[in-house]
């Protein structure tokens, strides 16, 4: 089984490597659920890492629907994770009505190749996941990180083992959210050839006025997810 580690930082994705995980999934500001990194950590993450480097393509904070603008930023960052020799791409769109953007998420899939494309969370907001689904599989997408559309990717294990059934080797569903040591056997068990987790502990705030506490992925999380799978 591989692990991909979700890392918000250089640290982060220098622990993940460390560690022994087999690709990373990089952004920053977890705590919205991650946003596009920036130029300078791009840069230092490709220049230093020698394991795979997906990064996570989202302009902002909130919902998946974009505007023409942020949808041009978003084809421009694809383009610069081109340039520095990223291996993957992670993204996607939604209309209002929380379905797959089929016209967009084709654009960035066709921007991002020959690079890897992953869907992201979005597909958690998708009413008919099965619909869904088979939508990204027309569109060639390589594989689609989900909970299973619950809050959880524990919660959402019996969905996720029937998208798996449905996927049947056409995509790659990459189990997310809330993965940790005590339960990634699940995922294996279940049949899943992929999960993703952020491994994450919390230093403290040193109480200045505009501190607050940082995350980062601990290198023995994510040690400890690799010896339960």
């Amino acid at each position: 089984m591989l692990l991909e580690i979700c890392a918000n930082s250089y640290q982060s994705a220098k622990n993940a490597q460390e560690a022994g995980s087999h690709r990373v999934e990089l952004c920053q500001e977890l705590s919205v659920g991650g946003v596009t990194p920036s130029y300078g950590l791009l840069k230092q993450v490709t220049d230093t890492l020698s394991i795979p480097v997906f990064v996570l393509i989202r302009p902002r904070s909130g919902n998946f629907v974009y505007t023409e603008e942020e949808f041009d930023i978003m084809k421009q960052d694809i383009q610069l994770c081109k340039n520095l020799g990223c291996a993957g791409i992670v993204s996607g769109v939604l209309n209002k009505d929380n379905t797959i953007d089929i016209e967009r998420t084709k654009a960035l899939i066709v921007l991002s190749r020959p690079l890897q494309f992953t869907f992201h969370r979005a597909f958690d907001c998708v009413k008919n996941s099965f619909e869904a689904l088979e939508q990204l599989i027309d569109l060639g997408v390589d594989r689609v990180l989900t909970s299973g559309l619950e809050t959880s990717a524990k919660k959402g294990l019996n969905n996720l083992k029937q998208l798996q059934e449905q996927a049947n080797g056409r995509i790659i569903i990459l189990a997310g959210s809330g993965v940790t040591f005590e339960n990634a056997k699940l995922f294996k068990e279940t049949g899943l050839k992929e999960i993703h987790a952020s491994a994450s502990s919390t230093t403290e705030s040193d109480g200045s006025l505009f501190s607050t506490p940082l995350t980062y992925s601990d290198t023995k999380k994510i040690k400890a997810i690799l010896d339960a799978i």
